[in-house]
């Protein structure tokens, strides 16, 4: 079971967007403050009515968000 729920995190031209691996769950916000708590909004939602067993998590998951940064290389 997992105790953890994973997103990738990645910028836009305006926006942070979040894409769950481990729940078809994709949101966004302006700041990352704003999509953590969008994050966090989308999973409740996600999992309301439904017995975070039947998605293999853990009943207390903790939320890792995984920012995605470009690379820049100089040649």
């Amino acid at each position: 079971m997992k105790r953890i729920i994973q997103f990738r995190i990645s910028k836009g031209d305006k926006y942070y967007v979040a894409e769950g691996i481990d729940l078809s769950i994709v949101t966004q916000g302006e700041t990352l403050d704003e999509l953590a708590k969008n994050i966090q909004e989308a999973v409740e939602l996600h999992l309301e009515g439904e017995s975070p067993a039947d998605f293999d998590i853990d009943p207390n998951p903790s939320i890792l968000m995984n920012l995605e940064l470009p690379v820049q290389i100089h040649a």
